[in-house]
């Protein structure tokens, strides 16, 4: 345990943004598997795509990814929304 009046308050911040970009990825991952699974069934695909590359911007936005992540997985996911509606 800290000691340092410094330290203990960067712990207790540490802890609150590692719950926030939790909460965030998890949302991520929950968005993304929507979108899959739209695509699959040709219910709602765009939307659930649109809905997932959103809440990917707004984890760049956040901090949580970094730029080039998102890209990655936003292109990722656009290909393969485009072969299973194919």
């Amino acid at each position: 345990m800290a000691n340092i009046k410094s330290q203990i308050k960067r712990n207790r911040q540490s802890e609150k943004a590692r719950q926030r970009n939790r909460a965030v990825r998890t949302e991520l991952k929950t968005r993304i598997l929507k979108a899959h699974e739209a695509a699959k069934s040709g219910e709602n695909a765009a939307e659930a795509a649109a809905e997932a590359m959103k809440r990917i911007d707004k984890a760049v936005a956040h901090g949580v990814l970094h730029a080039n992540t998102a890209s990655r997985r936003k292109a990722r996911l656009q290909k393969r929304l485009n072969s299973l509606s194919s």
